[in-house]
């Protein structure tokens, strides 16, 4: 009998350079759980549950190694100002995600982009303009007929007009349009394996966890071509403290976050 876990990051001794962090931002109601739940399982719930804050986590086999993704879906209230300031210093890679006929939500999804900028600016000690993050941005609902569209594909054209590390597609979660185009594209512009994305890996069970320390497994079993991916469960958001030394390791210098100013509250 497997012995069920939650399986981390040590037990696998996946590298740092393996390691990343996927956040998805973005107003209340917009779709951002349904695009989470497209890419973990490939469907959606009905019902409508409004999200505070759900961490999620996934392995992958890829050509002989093995890679985390941390997946990050926070709320679209934003009680905690620093805490989505804490989000953002954690993410590698982001998602902004507005609806087609909320206006509101667009511009909510502008701000956020120029926080992201700003802030990750401040950890890497580059100008805002300089930031380098790899960003998909996501009007959703784009299957709706029958629904007035507050905003238009040129603005959000200019939005990302310059920024080579920025894409923008218009999604439908329900019905899974461009969703797996969009994940490619996003980790096209982290520079991550394609096989990331959703449709590209073939998805495993828990018993296969063990396979993943094997290095048979890894440099053996699994062909050219070959990748696979375990979502890990029960999996809980690291503590303040274990964000705060991913911030530390992934900042260039490592201790210029300080020098910077750069801090959570």
């Amino acid at each position: 009998m497997i012995k069920k876990m939650s399986p981390s990051e040590n037990e696998f001794d996946i590298p740092a350079k393996n390691c990343h962090r996927m956040v998805i931002l973005g107003s209340t109601k917009v779709g951002k759980s349904a695009l989470i739940s497209r890419f973990l399982n490939e469907r959606i719930e009905d019902q409508y549950t409004p999200t505070i804050e759900d961490f999620h986590r996934k392995f992958y086999s890829i050509r002989g190694e093995v890679y985390q993704l941390d997946i990050l879906d926070t709320s679209g209230n934003h009680p905690f100002p620093a805490m989505r300031r804490l989000s953002i210093l954690t993410g590698d890679v982001f998602i902004l995600v507005f609806s087609l006929d909320n206006r509101e939500s667009f511009l909510e999804v502008q701000r956020l982009k120029r926080q992201i900028y700003e802030t990750k600016s401040c950890l890497k000690n580059k100008t805002k303009e300089d930031a380098d993050v790899p960003l998909v941005i996501c009007g959703n609902k784009c299957d709706q007929e029958d629904f007035y569209r507050e905003v238009q594909e040129e603005e959000v054209e200019r939005l990302v007009a310059g920024d080579d590390q920025c894409a923008y597609f218009e999604v439908s979660a329900k019905r899974n349009t461009n969703v797996d185009q969009m994940f490619r594209t996003l980790f096209a512009l982290a520079k991550l394996p394609d096989e990331m994305s959703p449709e590209r890996h073939r998805k495993v069970s828990l018993q296969y966890c063990e396979l993943l320390h094997r290095k048979s497994f890894r440099s053996k079993k699994c062909k050219d071509g070959d990748a696979y991916g375990i979502l890990a469960p029960f999996a809980r958001r690291p503590s303040v403290h274990s964000d705060l030394m991913y911030i530390k390791e992934k900042a260039v210098g490592g201790g210029q976050t300080k020098e910077r100013g750069c801090v959570i509250c």
